[in-house]
């Protein structure tokens, strides 16, 4: 069970707002538009993009949209997250050492739900690594069929 609360899409805007994260687009008043999205300039030159569905409301996220919100999006431990968000303690944002290029969405969604990866497996493979495991995926489910 987890020490931390389920996080909303309140909490979600919350930590944007005290980050000072730069208002992108507002959901509100646009047809079409089902989200709230927020960037945040760091000091390595990369940019942070999130989006918070609309309204930011109680609504909780589930367990592995909120652990790739964190990891690919806000790029910030769940401690941070809550330090900034119950605390108004903003994360300490340093240049990374090694280049942190997040996987595509959809190909992590494919290779935890299709494959059965775990995220944590997930987590350490380049974006060349988690494609070949696809292919392989995809060829041995072609040559069974």
């Amino acid at each position: 069970m987890s020490r931390w609360p389920a996080p909303t899409r309140a909490d979600h805007a919350s930590f944007c707002q005290g980050e000072n994260w730069r208002l992108v687009r507002d959901a509100r008043g646009r047809t079409g538009t089902h989200h709230i999205t927020y960037e945040l300039d760091l000091p390595d030159g990369r940019t942070l993009r999130t989006r918070v569905s609309h309204p930011p409301d109680r609504t909780a996220y589930g367990r592995q949209l909120w652990r790739h919100i964190l990891r690919d999006q806000l790029q910030v431990t769940e401690r941070e997250f809550w330090a900034c968000v119950r605390g108004g303690v903003t994360p300490t944002r340093a240049i990374p050492t090694q280049s942190t290029e997040a996987l595509p969405a959809d190909l992590v969604r494919l290779l935890v739900s299709r494959v059965g990866l775990t995220e944590d497996q997930v987590a350490l493979m380049t974006e060349a690594q988690a494609i070949e495991r696809l292919e392989q995926y995809w060829a041995q489910r072609h040559r069974h069929s």
